[in-house]
């Protein structure tokens, strides 16, 4: 395994959110990031590689000894063709994409009635993407960004059938579609080319519950299991530390609407999930982020790299047991 950096869980650090007032971080700046916290590549933004000169990146990185993965967006089979070019263009291993129609949280219940018809069109989509993808290029994975579920993760797979199609995972979004989470990491397993490092904590409401970023091994992630299992069966993804986005994603469970256009579930399931939540969610405390109170940009991108300092002291005691 190889871990790196993403670029969403510091974007005022980094100049991504439009209110950070900083200067947007570049390819390389990222993957110097990366360096310096001691890890081995960097996912970094489309948008921003392609505002970068593709030769004068892959070169930086071949000198480097790092990764490259690319973080893009969306199902539009041009978008992503361009994006699966440049990936071959700059020796990036994955491309990332997310496919959205719920919202965060998990929420399908402004899509009830069109949510199948809108699984259809990913699937023709993704299979348009792979059917010109060059054999010898990038993977494509799909994350489950809140929106997906494993089931329908593996539909795709499946369905899809090539080697380089596949589940971008993160680690904290299994909970916002209703599933505990090494379970969720134990089903999609065989078809992940790559991870995002994710941590939360979890507090009850009384619809559901509420998903706060943490730095990772504060909160209810089970790291040590997730690198030991991947070690085990699937030792050559990449993964990438991420911290969760400054907003809480509200998760509606306990609403019976909340289950609108989901897959059958078992009570098995649904009970692994409940005593999970049950386990490690706390009932009281401000689970608000500085981004959350109206803090300055100064003080949102302050926190947001202390987060990182604090998670990459917890990740490279993990890192030595596979290095």
């Amino acid at each position: 395994m190889k871990f790196g950096l993403t670029a969403y869980g510091t974007v005022y650090a980094m100049g991504i959110h439009p209110a950070s007032k900083r200067d947007r971080i570049t390819t390389t700046g990222l993957l110097s990031m990366a360096e310096a916290c001691g890890l081995q590549g960097a996912e970094i933004p489309y948008d921003i590689l392609k505002s970068s000169d593709p030769d004068a990146v892959s070169e930086y990185a071949r000198k480097k000894g790092m990764f490259i993965n690319i973080a893009a967006g969306g199902f539009d089979p041009a978008n992503l063709q361009e994006a699966m070019r440049l990936a071959k263009r700059v020796g990036a291993l994955t491309v990332r994409t997310v496919v959205g129609g719920a919202k965060f949280g998990g929420d399908r219940r402004h899509m009830e009635g069109s949510w199948q018809p809108f699984l259809q069109t990913i699937l023709r989509s993704f299979q348009e993407v792979m059917d010109s993808a060059d054999p010898t290029g990038a993977n494509l994975a799909v994350e489950n960004h809140q929106d997906l579920a494993s089931e329908e993760l593996l539909w795709l797979c499946e369905t899809i059938g090539s080697d380089k199609f596949g589940i971008t995972l993160d680690t904290g979004n299994p909970l916002a579609t209703a599933e505990e989470p090494v379970d969720f990491f134990r089903r999609v397993a065989p078809y992940v080319k790559n991870v995002h490092l994710k941590e939360y904590a979890i507090y009850w409401s009384e619809e559901g519950y509420r998903l706060v970023r943490k730095p990772l091994g504060q909160g209810v992630i089970n790291f040590p299991e997730l690198l030991r299992f991947f070690n085990e069966v699937n030792p050559q993804v990449t993964m990438s530390v991420e911290h969760g986005a400054l907003e809480a994603r509200h998760v509606r469970v306990l609403r019976e609407d909340y289950w609108t256009e989901y897959p059958e579930r078992s009570a098995r399931q649904l009970t692994r999930l409940l005593r999970f939540v049950e386990d490690h969610a706390r009932n009281k405390g401000d689970w608000r982020t500085p981004f959350e109170k109206g803090a300055s940009p100064e003080v949102i991108a302050d926190y947001e790299i202390e987060e990182l300092n604090i998670g990459m002291a917890y990740l490279s005691n993990l890192m030595k047991q596979y290095s």
